[in-house]
This record gives C-alpha cells, sequence and structure tokens, in this order.
C-alpha cells in the first residue's frame, strides 16, 4: 500500500497543479508523486469543491456510520425476536400472560 500523504501535501500538490504553469507530467515529477495520483486528487479535490458530481468525504463518513448503526440496530433487533420466540415458547398454552 502506498504511503499516505498530508492532507496539506496534498492540497499544495492540488493547488500547483490548477495554475497550469506546467503540464501535469512534470508537477508530479517535481513532488515524487505518480501522475495517476495527482489525477486522483484533482478529481478528489473537485468533488470536495463540489465542481464535480461524487461522494464527498463527509458524506463517505457519514454513509459509513449509517451502514454500521443499521447493522448494529439489525442484530439487536435479530436478539430480541429470537428472544420473544423463546420465551412464547416458556409460556403455558392455554395461560394469557397477566399485562403491566
Amino acid at each position: 500500500m502506498p504511503k499516505p500523504f498530508p492532507a496539506e501535501f496534498r492540497r499544495d500538490v492540488v493547488a500547483v497543479a490548477r495554475k497550469h504553469e506546467a503540464p501535469i507530467s512534470q508537477i508530479a515529477k517535481d513532488f515524487g508523486i505518480s501522475e495517476a495520483t495527482l489525477h486522483n486528487w484533482l478529481k478528489k479535490a473537485d468533488i470536495e469543491e463540489g465542481a464535480r458530481p461524487g461522494v464527498t468525504e463527509k458524506e463517505a463518513a457519514e454513509l459509513r456510520d449509517a451502514r454500521k448503526r443499521i447493522r448494529l440496530l439489525e442484530q439487536e433487533n435479530e436478539i430480541l425476536r429470537r428472544a420473544a420466540a423463546f420465551f412464547a415458547r416458556e409460556l403455558p398454552q392455554n395461560e394469557v400472560p397477566a399485562g403491566p
């Protein structure tokens, strides 16, 4: 896995690339990154700024958190369903449980 670059470094490289003072290949070479990496950073920056459609980092984090919460709720629901089935078997069939 490639080493992660600090966010400030990525922002600086994207800012230099957006000035269009040099070819992308030269900018990438000067900063010691690949052209593909620079293209990815430019694409992500455009998405974050709303210039290009896509999922922002904030939205992706919210989606991950929501999916985790859904999984947890589904697990809790399954436990409660099984507990209800277990206790329903334990009750005598002709007795009605007393209410609260």
